[in-house]
């Protein structure tokens, strides 16, 4: 019997488990093909929802399946692809994916070759897309769930449009200095980063080495410059000067990691876009690729 990994393509942050593969960022996608009938999809996950596509078509979409092998059945004879994506975004959770399993009569076949491009896309609900299948604003939080398809955030889309893999390390609510409203004070997106289970805190994701982004979008600071709640220690300078300081570092980090061969975009809007501006015009990125977009 194939691993997982033997299995399936992808380019999202995993735990290489063997028999299975475990994951917390939302849109973390696998990418199949298989002969056949018939293929089942191999999940244990109570959180999130999954869309099912089979030839580019979505098939089944899962809400919170739990443990589960979920059939797709009577499709024609022959040669198919399969991809599996995580739709939300549930950093409290690990979800696990055991593959594909075909039907009687069936195979699960060679795994497709990766894409020549990689994207990596970096931020918080913006980024994770969050609400965005919603008709209206007045949602409750189990309806936002619902309502939320990370392979239909403005990263995945750009992503599948210049036929690149990437990855969508959005985390709903937090910032780079501080989160919406004030919440968990003692935590940032900072604290995560370089987690592929966001609730191990000893995680630390394995590249593969073969994770080498060509572009890297980093949009952060919405969170950070809502509105301040009474007993929050900060003022707006000292706000503005951390999160300068901030992301001028963690800039820095994304430069050591990824290479002179990868391109740095810094997004700015709203109250967070001059700093954003100020910040990219920094050296060393005055000479690097590194950009702010207003």
């Amino acid at each position: 019997m194939k691993s997982v990994s033997e299995q399936v393509h992808t380019a999202g942050r995993i735990r290489d488990l063997g028999e299975t593969v475990q994951f917390s960022w939302p849109g973390v996608y696998f990418e199949g093909r298989f002969r056949g009938t018939g293929l089942g999809v191999v999940l244990d996950c109570a959180a999130a929802d999954y869309d099912v596509q089979v030839d580019g078509t979505t098939v089944a979409t899962l809400v919170t399946p739990g443990d589960t092998t979920h059939w797709i059945n009577g499709l024609r004879d022959g040669e198919h692809t399969v991809r599996v994506v995580k739709r939300n975004d549930t950093p409290g959770e690990t979800s696990t994916f055991g593959g594909f399993v075909a039907a009687p009569g069936g195979a699960v076949l060679s795994k497709p070759a990766p894409r020549g491009r990689q994207i990596e896309f970096i931020g918080d609900s913006i980024t994770v897309g969050y609400g965005n299948m919603s008709g209206t604003c007045d949602c409750n939080p189990e309806q936002v769930k619902r309502h939320t398809n990370s392979d239909m955030s403005h990263g995945a889309l750009t992503a599948q449009q210049l036929d690149a893999d990437y990855q969508i390390n959005g985390f709903s609510g937090l910032g780079m200095v501080r989160n919406v409203a004030g919440i968990m004070p003692h935590v940032t997106y900072r604290t995560y980063y370089d987690r592929a289970l966001l609730n191990v805190e000893s995680d630390v994701w394995q590249n593969p080495g073969t994770w080498r982004p060509h572009v890297v979008v980093v949009n952060l600071g919405s969170n950070d410059f809502s509105d301040l709640t009474p007993g929050e220690p900060w003022t707006p300078d000292s706000l503005a000067a951390a999160y300068r300081t901030a992301y001028g570092e963690f800039l820095r980090t994304l430069r050591t990691r990824y290479g002179a061969g990868s391109t740095l975009v810094a997004v700015g809007f709203d109250r967070n876009a001059q700093h954003v501006l100020i910040v990219s015009r920094w050296r060393p990125f005055r000479s690097s690729p590194a950009r702010s977009s207003l």
